[in-house]
């Protein structure tokens, strides 16, 4: 009868240095192939900036204030983005205040209390769908419904920060719908399973234990929608924003410019990139893009900030 002979440390040894000599020729190259992507990416990135920064330098550095602080004119030298920026704004605050309780009660019921059945599945199946849709559909949308609407004009007042806001709201409603149910996807079983154990309601598990416990994914697919409604100027363009001059400018307090006529940053930009006048063209367009992408990162910051913050409690 043959005897096994047990494995020595010198073999073990043998066979884990055969083994490392053995390259992954596949995975090195997939490694490199992800890392020149990266190295391309960032590239773009820096030299799209370096022209932008660049072009509206002149704005940038000699009269920033003045800039941030004027209206519309038709001089480039005097022409300011503050009504861009309320605008813009308001757009932000009526995107959070209709799109954001929309959608986390939508991903709530979705994940939670819907039955698991072919409507449900088709539901899943057309809000993922929605997500992917042009932004300048949902703008033939907010111009039927919100600016054109019988009944719904009246109280939107046509062309206004109102109908845009709805208008970006739509735009973003199945983003924020599918990032909550991931968040809300990636609770454990056990912490649902905990909270039924000690005698909580359903509505209690959700409100105690699920929802703390996905509010960092949450927050932040939420706050990342909203920095793509700030930036997007196909819907805004469909329902009617002002790319010329505005008589009034209204105190940013004054809620009542909901319902005027206004401008944001996506069309100011889009209408001076294509005046003739290089001022405009050049120097204002590129220092409003600038200002506008930093309005962007302090959203994005906004959203890592929190999301650290929630983390942080819920790991302590």
């Amino acid at each position: 009868m043959a005897v096994a002979t047990p494995t020595t440390v010198r073999d073990t040894a043998s066979i884990a240095e055969s083994l490392r000599r053995k390259r992954d020729v596949k995975g090195v190259a997939f490694q490199a192939m992800m890392f020149l992507s990266l190295v391309i990416t960032l590239g773009v990135l820096v030299v799209l900036l370096f022209t932008v920064i660049s072009d509206g330098w002149p704005v940038l550095s000699q009269r920033l204030g003045g800039f941030l602080t004027s209206t519309l004119r038709p001089d480039a030298v005097d022409a300011g983005v503050v009504q861009g920026l309320k605008g813009t704004f308001y757009l932000c605050a009526i995107v959070a205040i209709v799109a954001f309780p929309l959608g986390i009660a939508a991903a709530i019921y979705m994940e939670e209390y819907a039955p698991q059945n072919w409507l449900t599945s088709f539901i899943q199946l057309n809000i993922r769908n929605l997500a992917g849709v042009p932004s300048v559909v949902y703008g033939i949308l907010g111009l039927t419904i919100f600016v054109k609407g019988w009944g719904i004009s009246s109280i939107t007042g046509g062309s206004s920060p109102l109908a845009g806001g709805l208008t970006l709201s739509a735009l973003v409603l199945p983003v924020v719908i599918i990032t909550a149910q991931e968040a809300i996807r990636a609770t454990p079983q056990a912490l649902r399973e905990a909270g039924f154990g000690v005698g909580a309601t359903k509505w209690e598990v959700i409100k105690d234990h699920i929802l703390p416990y996905a509010a960092p994914g949450i927050l932040t697919g939420t706050l990342l929608s909203i920095a793509r409604a700030a930036g997007e100027a196909a819907p805004l363009l469909l329902i009617g924003t002002i790319s010329g001059i505005i008589t009034r400018s209204a105190p940013w307090y004054d809620v009542t410019q909901v319902q005027d006529r206004f401008t944001a940053m996506p069309t100011l930009i889009t209408s001076w990139a294509v005046q003739p006048d290089t001022g405009f063209s050049v120097e204002n367009a590129a220092a409003a893009i600038v200002i506008l992408i930093f309005f962007v990162i302090l959203l994005n910051s906004a959203a890592i900030m929190l999301r650290n913050r929630f983390e942080s409690k819920r790991s302590g």
